[in-house]
């Protein structure tokens, strides 16, 4: 299943521009991650996943790369980065940099050699036609913009050429094949890039895209999926501690075919991961099974989920997030009682969960213009909030200078009303990853298995190896018989539920976890 500190892993995931500020100028910056580390740590999370940090133009927030081995000005210096994981790791923590290995910015070298007229050894680096073509199969072109003849494929954005991985089924001639001279040399271009990094104290990676190297790929993805396991097999042998998540979300490809150590289960619109949080008006309204009295079913969430769980267990970890920088912050539909139930949940289900920043205390989304190609996704990648101080301490710099505006309402969250506050969602947060991390049955690769999802009158009932978990997210009381509730005692809730014999009893929006009694001595 790959590193062995993965099993107890909680993520806590870090946009650098929007988490702290150390030098005031109202951008975050390496020191200022290095400054709340302590933070991050009783909070009870064990492992960063940070996002790019590296040179850049700034066209897409970092994720079109101008040089791979070189963190931005703006973040601070390769000297800052290196002891950030040097403090990361006195305390405890791992720490996972952003990888996009599927494009680059325009102005990277590679890019500016490759769109020179004469022939160099990175003509070939990235995907071009050989006359001034457009859409081609529905993809993206672009010409006219550099002195060589032809058209240059993008991945996302205006700057961003796709690099070349070759095609699985090449049929022009100016097409790679996936074993060709030119795609063999991007993929090592690539793993020199990871071993800068690991060799300087990286943990591993984070991958953009990860599923959209080789164009023209089958269903299966097999020809990007052989690239990965390449991949996979130099990390085995040189960095065997070193870890892979994936930005696929289909975990038969990336975990089972692609050897991924993980694969987010992310915020695809009507699969299970959508029902729970946000389900995007269907028929009319939103059924998110946390809404209260929303009427959304877990066995929406169920029929997507358990299959996938179910092919994969053995070969990685699904993992979950509250949400991220390209998702609406969950607190846009959930209400603080809703947002502790739905991240028990989340945090005591299999495989290894991702908090991104400022979700544990509840930050909304916020209805802002577009900064640095972020468009819709803006909302969510507004700074950090603190506490009391100027900009919630975030940034000294005048607020009209700040990377992204903050929430302006009197009642915005902050970790400093909640952090001494037992009823807070951060306090509730805080003792759902302790739970996490003292019984091994909540960790990555315990046991799960459904043990009561008829949901009329009686609660979700999991379990968790020998644990027994059970939510109810609607406003009605909800009861269930069942033997294996004798004997048992409840550890942690949320609400009043209250077991005795065979019967358990969850009052409306409450969680419970269930463990034998010990025997007495």
């Amino acid at each position: 299943m790959g590193p062995s500190w993965l099993k107890d892993a909680v993520f806590y995931e870090i946009y650098p521009q929007s988490f702290q500020d150390s030098n005031d100028d109202g951008i975050g910056d390496l020191q200022g991650i290095v400054s709340r580390l302590d933070y991050v740590a009783e909070l009870g999370c064990n492992a960063l996943w940070i996002n790019p940090c590296f040179d850049s133009p700034f066209m897409d927030a970092g994720y079109d790369v101008r040089d791979y081995k070189r963190v931005a000005p703006r973040y601070g210096t390769n000297e800052d980065l290196v002891r950030l994981f040097e403090e990361a790791h006195r305390r405890g923590i791992h720490v996972l940099l952003d990888l996009v290995p599927g494009h680059t910015s325009d102005q990277h070298p590679w890019f500016k050699e490759s769109a020179k007229a004469d022939p160099n050894k990175y003509s070939a680096r990235y995907i071009w036609t050989d006359e001034a073509l457009w859409g081609m199969e529905g993809r993206p072109y672009i010409a006219g913009m550099t002195e060589r003849s032809g058209a240059y494929m993008l991945n996302f954005f205006a700057s961003q050429p796709a690099l070349n991985y070759g095609w699985l089924d090449p049929y022009r001639h100016w097409m790679s094949a996936t074993d060709s001279p030119e795609a063999l040399a991007t993929i090592e271009a690539i793993k020199d890039v990871m071993r800068f990094w690991l060799d300087l104290g990286c943990d591993g990676f984070r991958v953009d895209m990860a599923d959209s190297l080789v164009k023209n790929d089958d269903e299966r993805k097999s020809g990007t999926c052989a690239i990965w396991r390449g991949i996979r097999a130099m990390m085995d042998a040189e960095y065997p501690e070193a870890a892979l998540v994936s930005e696929w979300s289909n975990p038969d490809q990336a975990l089972c075919q692609a050897g991924f150590h993980m694969d987010f289960y992310l915020d695809h619109q009507r699969n299970g991961y959508n029902t729970l949080l946000r389900d995007y008006e269907t028929e009319g309204s939103d059924h998110s099974y946390f809404r209260c009295d929303a009427g959304g079913s877990i066995r929406r969430f169920l029929d997507d989920y358990l299959p996938k769980y179910e092919r994969s267990r053995t070969s990685g970890y699904i993992s979950f997030i509250t949400c991220n920088h390209d998702t609406p912050r969950p607190a846009r539909t959930l209400s603080p009682e809703e947002l502790k139930l739905a991240y028990a949940f989340i945090l005591t289900m299999p495989g290894v969960p991702f908090i991104y920043y400022g979700d544990e205390i509840g930050m909304r989304y916020l209805d802002l213009r577009t900064k640095e190609g972020g468009y819709q996704r803006t909302g969510s990648r507004s700074p950090m909030q603190w506490g009391h101080e100027e900009n919630f301490g975030f940034s000294g710099a005048p607020s009209d200078q700040l990377y992204l505006p903050q929430d302006g309402a009197d009642d915005a969250p902050s970790v400093e009303d909640q952090l001494d506050d037992p009823n807070s969602l951060l306090s509730e947060v805080r003792r759902l990853v302790a739970l996490r991390h003292a019984y091994e049955d909540l960790q990555a690769d315990a046991p799960f298995a459904v043990v009561n999802s008829d949901e009329d009158t009686a609660p979700f009932v999991y379990a968790r190896g020998g644990l027994l978990l059970a939510i109810n997210p609607s406003s009605q009381v909800k009861r269930l018989e069942n033997d294996l509730l004798v004997g048992r005692e409840i550890v942690h809730h949320i609400g009043n539920p209250t077991v005795g014999g065979d019967c358990l009893t969850m009052p409306g929006q409450s969680f419970a976890v269930l463990r034998v009694q010990p025997a007495c001595d």
